[in-house]
C-alpha cells in the first residue's frame, strides 16, 4: 500500500477520512509510511495504550519535536501532564484526578447548564449563526476558565490565547509557517499571567490554580513552571476536544436522522448517547506513543524507539469491535470505544466532556427545534489529529 500521508487528506477526506482509514485498516492494519507506524486496528490500538513497553517520551526524552526557537512553548508543553510518563504522570495525575471525578463534575453541571442557557439567549432571534464561534468553542472556555479562577473580563482574551495555542499541533505546524509562532506568543502571555497568579491564591481558595499552589505549600514536589505548564495545559485540554465533540454531534445527527427517531427538540442526549456520537466521529483522530523496547505488533517488529501513531477515528470505526461501525446507532453500548484513550493517559477530563456535550446539546436543540445547515458548505480546520470543523454556519429556524 502507499505510505499513509497525514498531508494527502483534503477536502471530502478530511471531512470525512474513514473510508481512508478502512483500506488501511483491511489491507495494512499495522503500516509503516517510512517515519512512523500507524496502527489502525482497534485491538492493536488498546494494546498500545494500555502497554508498558510504550509511553509518551521520545528519544531523547523530549515529548514534542518543538524547535527551541520557540522556547516558551517548547518549555510548557514538556511539563503538560498528557506528555508525562510515571512516576511523574501519576504524582500530577493523582492530585488533579479528585477535581475532576465524576462526582466534582456532577456538581457542576447546573453551571454548565447555566452557561450553555446564556450564550444562546445571547443569540436573540439570529436567524443564522456560526455553531463552532457562537456556542461550540465558548462552552468549554468559559466552564474551563471558571474553574481556573480566571476572571470575567479576561475570558475573551482567554479564548484567543486557547485558540492560538492549538495552533501547536503537529498537523497544523506542517501545514502552516506561522503556526508554532503564534502558539509561542499565546504561551507567553499565558505564562505570564498564571505566573502572576501564583501569589495570589490563598489556603481556603478552591480553584484549579490554588489546588496546585497549596499542594506545592503542603511540600508537593511542584515548581512554579509545573503549576503554570499545567494551568496552561488544562486550558488546552478543556477547550478543542469538546468543541468538536458538540460540532461533530451535531453534524452526525443532522446527517443521521433516522438514528434519532425523533426530532433533536425531543431527542433524550442521555451518556450512552454521547459515547455513541463520540465512537462513531470522535474530535481527537490520532495520538502518538514511542516503544521504550523491542516488541512486536500485530506480526511486526517494533523496535525501541520507533513512533508510533494510534488512529483512534480508525479503531472506533474496526468491525471487529463494533457490530456496523459506519452506523450511528444512539443505543449502542459504545463504553469501550477509545475517543477518550485508554489506560494511565485516559482523558482526565472525560466526565467534564462528556457533560458539556450532553448538556450542551440538549440545550441547544431545546432552544432551536429548526437547527439545520445553512448554505454555506462545511469547513474543516487544517488538522486531521485535532479534528472538526472552523465554522459550522447553521439556520436556526
Amino acid at each position: 500500500m502507499k505510505p499513509f500521508d497525514l498531508k494527502a487528506f483534503t477536502g471530502a477526506d478530511l471531512a470525512d477520512p474513514y473510508p481512508v482509514y478502512r483500506e488501511y485498516l483491511t489491507g495494512d492494519p499495522v503500516h509503516h509510511n517510512g517515519e512512523a507506524w500507524y496502527v489502525f486496528g482497534y485491538d492493536g490500538v488498546a494494546h498500545v495504550l494500555t502497554s508498558r513497553d510504550y509511553g509518551r517520551r521520545g528519544p531523547g526524552g523530549r515529548a514534542t519535536p518543538i524547535p527551541p526557537s520557540h522556547d516558551t512553548l517548547s518549555r510548557i508543553v514538556e511539563n503538560w501532564l498528557v506528555f508525562l510518563d510515571p512516576p511523574r504522570h501519576t504524582a500530577l495525575r493523582s492530585l488533579l484526578a479528585k477535581e475532576f471525578s465524576p462526582a466534582v463534575v456532577t456538581g457542576l453541571r447546573e453551571r454548565v447548564r447555566k452557561i450553555a442557557g446564556e450564550l444562546l439567549a445571547g443569540l436573540g432571534d439570529a436567524g443564522e449563526i456560526d455553531l463552532v464561534e457562537d456556542f461550540a468553542a465558548p462552552l468549554p472556555i468559559l466552564v474551563i476558565s471558571e474553574l481556573l479562577g480566571v476572571p470575567a473580563r479576561l475570558r475573551s482574551w482567554f479564548r484567543r490565547c486557547a485558540v492560538d495555542l492549538q495552533e501547536a499541533s503537529t498537523a497544523r505546524a506542517t501545514r502552516n509557517p506561522g503556526a508554532l509562532a503564534r502558539a509561542d506568543g499565546a504561551a507567553s502571555e499565558l505564562v505570564e499571567f498564571f505566573g502572576g497568579e501564583l501569589g495570589t491564591r490563598k489556603p481556603d481558595d478552591e480553584d484549579l490554580v490554588a489546588l496546585l499552589v497549596n499542594a506545592q505549600r503542603r511540600g508537593e514536589a511542584l515548581t512554579d513552571e509545573e503549576i503554570v505548564s499545567t494551568c496552561v495545559h488544562l486550558l488546552t485540554a478543556g477547550h478543542e476536544t469538546t468543541t468538536n465533540l458538540i460540532s461533530k454531534s451535531v453534524l452526525a445527527l443532522l446527517a443521521n436522522p433516522a438514528a434519532a427517531a425523533e426530532p433533536l427538540a425531543g431527542l433524550d442526549v442521555t451518556p450512552q448517547v454521547v459515547e455513541e456520537l463520540n465512537r462513531f466521529d470522535t474530535p481527537v483522530q490520532m495520538v502518538t506513543r514511542w516503544a521504550h523496547q523491542d516488541t512486536a505488533l500485530g506480526g511486526k517488529p517494533i523496535r525501541r524507539g520507533d513512533k508510533v501513531v494510534l488512529v483512534l477515528g480508525s479503531a472506533n470505526r474496526d468491525p471487529a469491535a463494533f457490530a456496523e461501525p459506519d452506523r450511528l446507532d444512539l443505543r449502542r453500548d459504545s463504553r469501550r470505544h477509545c475517543g477518550f484513550g485508554l489506560g494511565i493517559h485516559y482523558c482526565l477530563g472525560a466526565a467534564l466532556a462528556r457533560t458539556e456535550a450532553e448538556i450542551g446539546l440538549s440545550v441547544l436543540f431545546t432552544n432551536f427545534p429548526g437547527l439545520r445547515l445553512g448554505g454555506e458548505p462545511v469547513r474543516y480546520a487544517d488538522d486531521l489529529v485535532f479534528h472538526g470543523p472552523a465554522r459550522l454556519p447553521m439556520l436556526t429556524r
